[in-house]
């Protein structure tokens, strides 16, 4: 297993006219807005938790449950839709993904009884499982300025997810119907944005590839190395924020004693608002080196969260969030990046949903066993038990990065060979992007 940042080399990129480059800035920051409302959707019913727990009498392992579906179907889908985009392109996949985003919100928004929100968060994971990849992927090959991909990347799950916390806390606080004016305000953006990926660039297939049909994901072995890195550390961030997101509302209840969900919402969103801030100002950091380093401020915000909810300390917990934030734009700006600087465009969607496909994993483990074990001991033995297990997930990142990170991995078709030399690549560098991504 290997892993370089190694400086990916452009090839034949032609000179765009004025229009042709604004077709393409218009379509770069469509994919991005996918993401936005990838994120957003996935978040979207945490600051109604608290509310459907009160009025249905649900115990947190049920509330846990409804959350994790959503992971389990995404990584359904991405073992066996991971690549999908790579055959159909990139707009037909988002297209499809926008749709299921729609009826699960649609399904959330209408919602009933607690069954509903089971089936709500089906169609969610199947639209997160199609969409995201190909964004990221089409991030990478519509930045002809080669700097942006990687951090745009995770600013666009930043803002979606702090969209999810205070737009969703502020609407649950003071607008009508707060059960539901949440997802019909988020139905409304997913329409907006449906409405862009139309116009995104047509697919041009590359006849080397096989057709398509169902089955797992192929990652090259010259760059498993560079997936272990990106899985290990997407891993660590997904599944840290799985707490968070999860049970983020109670825990913010119960450190700030208020039930005010805009107040809740607010402090939840300091983590994303963090990584976003964070992403930008370090997009030039090396890939591996972010990747360690997000490790270790990983685990200090692991060791913050829980001791904010053993002491009920709202300053622990806003140093938990602080600390969250950071780690999560290192470790995206780590993985994201190596992928983006070695995955043949070819192989990108593929390599990227193999590694969404262990950190959804981690995320499920992680958010079920929390709620399962906050229903049987209580909150705060709960985590002291999740606790320890995430910091051991963070101490792998960091040796996985650092230990496998020191090989040079051999390239064909335009890649770095073996034997060339090796340059630190910044954790935002793409590779060889083309012109037309659909």
């Amino acid at each position: 297993m290997t892993a370089v940042d190694a400086t990916p080399r452009t090839t034949g990129i032609p000179a765009q006219d004025g229009r042709a480059r604004r077709r393409t800035a218009l379509a770069f920051w469509t994919a991005a807005a996918v993401i936005v409302v990838a994120l957003w959707a996935s978040g979207s019913p945490a600051m109604v938790y608290p509310l459907y727990e009160r009025v249905w009498q649900l115990s947190p392992a049920i509330t846990t449950s409804v959350f994790a579906v959503y992971p389990v179907v995404l990584i359904l889908a991405l073992l066996l839709l991971g690549d999908l985009s790579d055959h159909i392109g990139r707009r037909t996949a988002i297209l499809a993904g926008l749709a299921s985003i729609f009826i699960g919100v649609l399904v959330f928004a209408l919602a009933p009884n607690v069954e509903w929100l089971f089936v709500g968060r089906v169609f969610q994971g199947l639209g997160v499982g199609l969409s995201l990849s190909p964004a990221g992927a089409a991030l990478v090959e519509l930045d002809r300025t080669g700097k942006r991909a990687s951090s745009v990347n995770t600013v666009a799950i930043a803002i979606g997810l702090t969209l999810a916390t205070v737009v969703g806390g502020l609407l649950v606080q003071y607008g009508p119907a707060p059960r539901a004016l949440t997802f019909w305000v988020l139905l409304g953006v997913v329409v907006l944005v449906a409405a862009a990926a139309l116009f995104l660039p047509r697919h041009v297939r590359d006849e080397s590839l096989a057709p398509w049909r169902p089955r797992p994901i192929r990652v090259p072995k010259a760059i498993r190395g560079i997936l272990a890195i990106a899985a290990f550390a997407i891993t660590l961030n997904f599944a840290v924020g799985s707490v968070f997101i999860s049970l983020g509302a109670q825990i913010a209840k119960d450190v700030l004693h208020t039930d005010n969900a805009l107040i809740a919402g607010a402090v939840l969103a300091i983590g994303s608002a963090v990584s976003g801030v964070v992403s930008i100002a370090l997009r030039r950091i090396p890939a591996r080196t972010a990747a360690v380093t997000g490790g270790i401020v990983g685990a200090l915000a692991v060791i913050a969260l829980v001791a904010s909810a053993y002491e009920s300390s709202l300053p622990l917990f806003i140093v938990a969030s602080l600390l969250f934030g950071g780690a999560s734009a290192l470790l995206f700006l780590g993985g994201l990046g190596l992928i983006a600087a070695n995955a043949a465009p070819h192989h990108r969607a593929g390599t990227l949903s193999m590694a969404y496909l262990f950190a959804y994993v981690g995320q499920v483990l992680t958010s079920v066993g929390l709620g399962v074990l906050a229903t049987a001991l209580g909150l705060r033995r709960g985590l002291d038990i999740v606790g320890p297990v995430l910091l051991v997930l963070a101490v792998v990142t960091i040796v996985v990065a650092a230990v496998a990170g020191r090989r040079a991995v051999p390239r064909r078709s335009g890649m770095l060979s073996a034997s060339a030399p090796m340059a630190p690549v910044r954790s935002d560098a793409p590779t060889c992007p083309t012109p037309a991504i659909e």
